[in-house]
């Protein structure tokens, strides 16, 4: 495994690549590590209401062919496709992480007791488009941390909206109504370069005040 800190090679070189080399698989070692540097990324107060789901075998795969058949070249010849979720009960999580947060020595017991309850109760008040909101944001900062731990490790990734949101929780074994998909992402060596593409210069997309 070579693995790159060039941060510009990373980003400046990431392409969108549909066909992998079907040769070439990535390890579970591995996914987890390149999986725990993703979740480096920041969360709504470290809430973390992200949640992954490494689909590797040829089972998995088959299943999801069967929710995303345009895009059967990236499900098909990649190492994994990893699916994303936003947990709309992420608060169920929030005690643990905030007593290891102050066993590690990163927050005092008083902010901890400070803060926790606060949160469970704004949680517990707040509207369910908002909710959605939170998670889809937090999703959307690890799925882009994702692609590039992959990238840095050597591997290309291809973000995906095009697959049956409806059903995918149900068809991985996760609850309907507390999982909201928010996108698949294929990872493996790259069997072709994938295209470039153009960028708006920041002028055309930048207000100035």
């Amino acid at each position: 495994m070579t693995v790159t800190n060039d941060f510009n090679e990373v980003l400046l070189n990431r392409r969108s690549v549909k066909q992998y080399d079907t040769s070439v698989k990535i390890s579970k070692e591995e996914m987890t590590e390149i999986l725990a540097k993703t979740m480096r990324a920041p969360s709504t107060s470290n809430t973390q209401t992200y949640r992954f789901v490494v689909i590797d075998t040829p089972e998995g795969k088959e299943k999801l062919a069967k929710l995303a058949p345009h895009n059967l070249s990236q499900v098909t010849t990649s190492s994994a496709v990893i699916a994303i979720f936003g947990d709309l009960k992420a608060s169920e999580k929030f005690e643990k992480m905030f007593s290891k947060t102050v066993e590690l020595g990163f927050m005092p017991e008083e902010i901890k007791n400070q803060l926790q309850p606060m949160l469970m109760q704004r949680v517990a008040n707040m509207p369910e488009r908002e909710l959605r909101d939170w998670v889809l944001t937090d999703a959307g900062l690890v799925a882009m941390q994702f692609m590039l731990v992959a990238r840095s490790h050597g591997y290309e990734t291809n973000p995906m909206g095009g697959y049956d949101k409806e059903n995918i929780a149900e068809t991985f074994g996760l609850e309907k109504e507390r999982y909201v998909p928010v996108m698949i992402i294929s990872v493996g060596k790259a069997a072709a370069e994938g295209r470039g593409s153009y960028r708006f210069p920041v002028d055309e997309v930048t207000f100035w005040r």
